[in-house]
């Protein structure tokens, strides 16, 4: 009789709205326990752990790392503290999924994937939208030729929760505040959701962005540009023009004050035999194409899609299994690494960077 395989044993690193996700998430995986959080605010642990069961409770990293009943670790804290809190988990030679961005500066990321690399470690960065079904197949075609060579794309990340409280007051909940503030370490709009846009459009076309040219909006939303403790200075609307290492051109924008809309993502790809139309809106995967004879009558029709697993259990089976992590560190990296140039490029008064 063989034994029965160890669970793997994952400590949840920051427990605020987001980490609530990633804990149902884990506890739907057979063969995961989820075994301690850490926070440095000890009744949000508290209601946390308590909430989903988590037997541990650490105020920090530290004293977390020095019990060390962990294999794996979800870093859910914010953007800022990425870096500084994946490097001691990796050096101490736990696996890790990572919140996006995974740095706020593409140095920061490429030392993370380095050590990652360095260390045979499993590196894994939460790009949420790849677990839509419609997205996956939107790249397989791609990648099967379904529309010949690309030469355009559009892609939207819209969000409205600076225009309506459909998810909670902005100007009063500290989950919100902290992301228009710069000094409590948000990269704006161009950081928190412009990274899921432009993982989408290069993960669906299979190509890196090759050059660049941003613009970012900042609004005024408070007498004076703040509230309280937050000075509300980060950039609430983006707008970009790239170039594919593919050659195809397209549009990439994202925005907190698209009215109307409380979380769609919107992708479409043009090459010279077919387009794809790939939308994800209210929590609903849409995917059509062109193609072929239809093209002359300019008929649309749907794409059947079947679940795909979650960026979870890619990251379980990844740690376990050896299978492959995606998207990696590297990736995030690279990511990173666009968003840069992005800020920069909006500097610079909107010039075109190489990638």
């Amino acid at each position: 009789m063989t034994n029965a395989r160890k669970p793997l044993r994952i400590l949840i690193l920051g427990t605020g709205n987001m980490a609530r996700s990633h804990a149902a998430a884990f506890r739907k995986i057979p063969g995961v326990e989820l075994v301690a959080g850490v926070d440095r605010r000890a009744d949000v642990l508290e209601r946390f752990c308590a909430g989903h069961d988590i037997p541990h409770r650490f105020e920090s990293l530290e004293e977390a790392l020095a019990w060390g009943g962990f294999d794996a670790a979800s870093n859910v804290t914010p953007d800022a503290a990425h870096h500084a809190t994946t490097l001691t988990l990796l050096e101490a030679g736990k696996h890790v999924l990572c919140e996006k961005p995974l740095a706020t500066n593409a140095a920061d990321a490429g030392e993370m994937a380095d050590l990652a690399a360095r260390k045979s470690l499993v590196g894994m960065v939460n790009l949420s939208y790849r677990d839509v079904a419609v997205l996956q197949k939107a790249a397989e075609l791609v990648a099967a030729g379904a529309l010949g060579a690309l030469r355009h794309f559009e892609a939207s990340y819209l969000q409205s929760w600076l225009t309506q409280p459909a998810w909670g007051d902005w100007r009063s909940e500290s989950q919100w505040l902290w992301r228009l503030s710069t000094a409590h370490g948000s990269k704006g709009v161009l950081g928190d959701v412009g990274i899921h846009i432009l993982d989408f459009v290069t993960f669906a076309a299979g190509s890196p962005v090759s050059e660049l040219s941003c613009r970012l909006k900042t609004f005024d939303k408070s007498e004076d540009g703040r509230i309280g403790d937050y000075t509300l200075d980060v950039n609430d609307s983006a707008t970009l023009a790239a170039e594919l290492d593919n050659g195809a051109l397209g549009t990439i924008s994202a925005t907190r004050f698209a009215s109307g809309h409380l979380n769609d993502l919107r992708l479409r790809l043009y090459g010279d035999k077919g387009g794809l139309e790939v939308l994800f809106e209210k929590q609903v995967g849409t995917l059509r194409i062109c193609r072929g004879p239809d093209l002359e009558s300019a008929t649309w029709t749907d794409v059947p899609v079947d679940r795909v697993p979650t960026v979870y259990e890619r990251f379980v089976a990844a740690v376990r299994d050896g299978a492959t992590a995606d998207p990696d560190f590297e990736h995030g990296a690279r990511l990173q690494i666009a968003l840069d140039l992005a800020e920069r490029s909006d500097a610079e008064g909107g010039r075109f960077l190489k990638v």
